[in-house]
């Protein structure tokens, strides 16, 4: 199998583009550095395609490694074939050649064996030639022997089927030609265990759908409902176009044998083939349902992290909570703690007066500008209380609800009490709340992505697999921002690249000791961060106010001599970059393509070093629309069919996605009613963290659900 080509073909590239990407990968450079200094080699590939293909790299070569393992278990019981290694060079997918090595695989004691240890296989090879003339019970006369407990012609026929139906149960291409029919023409069907019960289950309380078309979401509500015992599935096979194939397969035509055949093949297939093609199928389904919805969970974590941050902002943060009230933080502009408290203002308490002359004492002496509201429990309750709050005041103040989903378990880790010693859990979820408004990125990734409260039925997947792909999805957002080597924590630090977490705690404990870094060559000082390292690592950490200009931008330092030509070529200095003098760069070059063979550096690398240039320190959030603030409450109440909102995407999931328009409860836009055009999955339309125009369409106040368009026109 020449992987390369197959890479080739499925992702529709360049041989040399696949070539340098897999030799890229194997000399141990990192996606994000691939994807960002290595352009002119793989040919701009972006980072989402680059893991796609990692993936699939990993995925052929342990495919070759079992194809060779395989090939050596036969060869070692003298029965590899060239047919046999034909085939295993063909196999395509694990499947395959889990079909391919089965009648070799060593089995536990079958029917099969038990009658072959009674002597039956010539039996069985006499009536699967199917060329006998002669009545098969006339046959098995012959093979009653009373000391291996064959008493009867009946007894010894019975053994030879028994073998017969393993042999075709073993056969690759039956197996294969069976899961096919059974995937393009079966149903799965599930039904409930007890009618009687209430659950969200219950459209699958009586459920039939084609197993090639039903969607992802489905299964994995399905095998859900099947787990908490409210329903039970099955596939149901084309039973007769299976036996119709086999039997046009496997029967000759022989009248002897004809009926004894017929039995065995029912018996093959319903004993031994179809329960293994059922579990095959469902797991089948079950892994592409979790690729799905790990691939939307992946996207809205991308949108999450990515949400700009409300830089500079003196921020007020309420994490909302009855009986024990409402735990406060105020936090400065750069994230620092300014004070901390617990007020009453609702219910069993009500100790609104208290509370609000000490929030109106703190947004006086800290000028708090925003109020971060937690949107856990009592969040409606506090949110009310705000609104009346800045009603009262002068200042102009606004707040916004935010996704509080993880902060507890931050606030009770471990990495919360080493950030927060001072202060107590609960105190450390509020401080969380406040600081991811103001820099969302920096803040999740002190939390584990499967704990933020995005994606669906993300606790019922293969968690390797999910914390694998959050993880890459982690660090593909963190590298594409960059962080400050002098601010970052060690949390972030060890998401860039080329630095693992003992390297970040390393860079921490540099920084404590000698002070700020000035200069991006003082990381090679850092304890365990080798040349490699820096390479991979030292284009995403900036420095903002150090010897060396271009340390704050993401151009590498490996390309600091072609900034350095580039900008005396076009008369400017570092101090203009200083200064936020340069732009217009493209306009000043006639020929891009004669340019970077006078710098002796690829196209690609040579627009990104303009552009750097053009924004030294630029964030890409800051290009992203700005979070909805509000100063008033809106309850469901006063929702009226055919109101137009603004809100903001909260999640995706494959049959729509939730908006929160400021009434507490998010609202649902179906799939149906996002485009006038058809979709195939809403994230053609919406991400989240996306500011959209929505129509109220229906509205269930007892079941607290709001159905909304975005057809607007």
């Amino acid at each position: 199998m020449d992987i390369l080509k197959i890479l080739q073909k499925e992702f529709n590239l360049k041989p040399h583009q696949v070539e340098n990407t897999v030799k890229l990968i194997d000399d141990g450079n990192t996606i994000p550095f691939i994807a960002r200094y290595r352009k002119e080699m793989t040919g701009s590939l972006d980072d989402q395609l680059l893991r796609e293909m990692y993936n699939r790299l990993i995925y052929l070569r342990n495919l070759d490694e079992k194809r060779e393992q395989i090939r050596k278990l036969i060869d070692e019981q003298e029965k590899l074939t060239d047919e046999i290694s034909n085939a295993l060079d063909k196999a395509e997918t694990m499947t395959e050649i889990d079909d391919i090595y089965r009648p070799f695989k060593p089995k536990r004691r079958t029917r099969a064996t038990i009658a072959k240890e009674k002597g039956l296989q010539p039996l069985a090879d006499i009536i699967f030639e199917q060329k006998t003339k002669n009545d098969l019970a006339i046959v098995a006369e012959e093979f009653i022997n009373a000391e291996k407990e064959i008493n009867s012609s009946d007894e010894a026929l019975q053994g030879a089927m028994d073998i017969i139906a393993e042999i075709i149960s073993d056969n690759a291409d039956y197996r294969s030609m069976i899961r096919k029919l059974t995937y393009n023409k079966g149903f799965i069907v599930s039904k409930a265990t007890d009618k009687n019960v209430e659950s969200v289950y219950e459209m699958y309380y009586e459920y039939t759908e084609l197993i090639k078309k039903i969607a992802g979401h489905r299964i994995l509500a399905i095998n859900r409902g099947e787990k908490e015992n409210f329903i039970s599935v099955k596939i149901e096979a084309p039973i007769d176009d299976i036996f119709s194939k086999l039997s046009s397969l496997i029967i000759k035509n022989n009248k002897n044998t004809y009926t004894i055949m017929n039995d065995v093949i029912e018996d093959s297939y319903k004993r031994l083939i179809a329960p293994s093609i059922e579990r095959e199928i469902r797991a089948e389904l079950t892994e592409k349902a979790e690729e799905g919805a790990i691939k939307v969970f992946g996207e809205n974590l991308k949108q999450l992290l990515l949400q700009p941050p409300i830089k500079d902002k003196v921020v007020l943060a309420l994490d909302p909570g009855f009986k024990m009230g409402c735990k406060t933080a105020v936090i400065d502009g750069i994230g620092k703690v300014l004070d901390t408290g617990v007020i009453y203002p609702v219910p069993p308490q009500n100790k609104i007066k208290e509370a609000k002359n000490l929030l109106k004492q703190w947004i006086k002496k800290y000028g708090v500008e925003l109020i971060a509201i937690g949107n856990g429990t009592a969040s409606r309750e506090t949110e009310i209380f705000t609104a009346e709050l800045i009603k009262e005041i002068s200042e102009n103040v606004m707040y916004i609800i935010v996704n509080e989903a993880g902060a507890s378990v931050y606030s009770a880790s471990k990495l919360g009490a080493e950030e927060f010693p001072e202060y107590d859990v609960s105190l450390r979820s509020a401080v969380s709340i406040g600081r991811r408004l103001q820099d969302p990125l920096a803040e999740l990734v002190k939390i584990d992505p499967k704990s933020i409260g995005i994606g669906q039925y993300q606790h019922d997947m293969n968690q390797k697999r999910l914390g694998e792909t959050l993880s890459g999805v982690v660090e593909g957002c963190v590298n594409n921002v960059g962080v400050d080597l002098n601010t970052a924590s060690p949390s972030l630090l060890s998401y860039i690249s080329g630095i693992n977490t003992t390297v970040a705690k390393n860079i921490i404990e540099y920084r404590e000791e000698n002070g700020k870094f000035n200069d991006r060559k003082q990381l090679l000082k850092v304890k365990k961060l080798g040349p490699k390292a820096f390479e991979q690592c030292a284009g995403f950490l900036r420095i903002s106010d150090g010897k060396n200009i271009l340390d704050n931008t993401g151009v590498h330092p490996e390309s600091y001599p072609v900034a350095e030509k580039l900008l005396s070529k076009l008369g400017y200095s570092f101090a203009d970059i200083s200064e936020n003098n340069i732009s217009g760069i493209n306009n000043k070059i006639n020929d891009i393509q004669k340019l970077s063979e006078e710098l002796e550096v690829g196209i690609p690398t040579l627009q990104d070093i303009i552009k750097e240039l053009e924004k030294p320190g630029r964030d890409p959030r800051d290009e992203m629309p700005k979070p909805v603030l509000r100063s008033d409450v809106l309850s469901i109440k006063d929702l009226v069919e055919g109101m137009i909102l603004k809100g903001t995407v909260r999640n995706v999931i494959d049959f729509g996605a939730f908006i929160d328009i400021g009434v507490h409860q998010d609202g649902l836009v179906h799939i149906s009613e996002m485009a006038d055009k058809y979709i195939k999955h809403p994230l053609e339309v919406v991400s989240v963290g996306d500011i959209v125009d929505v129509k109220v369409i229906d509205v269930d106040i007892n079941k607290k659900r709001i159905s909304l368009s975005m057809k607007i026109q």
